[in-house]
């Protein structure tokens, strides 16, 4: 697996993973009504943000978007995230583009990382964060309805880079 920097032409590609994951509707805070042309608006960062993939070859396995989390005086702590093909699950490409987006912030100077939207019940992604050194700082209680309209919390996690 090579992870790289996103290209226009990936585009046709990085959708439907994003659609997928969107749609399911349990772990991102984006309308599950998203059409391409408004996620590439919201996935595809600017400088100084960077989006990436995964790839095996030609197959795009997993996407990932990072950059300072706030402008101005909050610009020195980055954010980042993460979205895997549900068939490339559990092979370790969500744990790599997790570690590209720690190194590039380290590299490109910012103090932290913080993420601002966990969903509590995807134990998958807390559990990874947990082990790469973050930390929840809080919970928004039931600050997302999952399918179905249960709602969980929102777990906001740090970790100094």
């Amino acid at each position: 697996m090579l992870i790289r920097e996103f290209a226009g032409a990936d585009w046709p590609r990085v959708w439907p993973i994003v659609e997928e994951v969107v749609v399911a509707g349990d772990t991102f805070v984006y309308d599950p009504g998203l059409t391409a042309e408004s996620a590439r608006g919201l996935w595809v960062e600017a400088p100084p943000g960077l989006t990436v993939v995964a790839v095996d070859g030609d197959r795009i396995l997993g996407t990932a978007k990072m950059g300072p989390n706030r402008p101005g005086p909050g610009a020195h702590v980055s954010t980042a995230s993460f979205m895997v093909a549900a068939d490339a699950r559990g092979r370790g490409v969500g744990r790599a583009l997790a570690e590209y987006a720690l190194d590039w912030a380290r590299r490109q100077g910012y103090a932290a990382m913080q993420f601002n939207a966990v969903v509590e019940s995807n134990t998958w992604a807390v559990e990874l964060y947990r082990r790469l050194g973050f930390t929840v700082i809080g919970t928004v209680p039931e600050a997302f309805a999952l399918p179905g309209g249960k709602r969980v919390g929102l777990h906001v996690m740090h970790r100094f880079l």
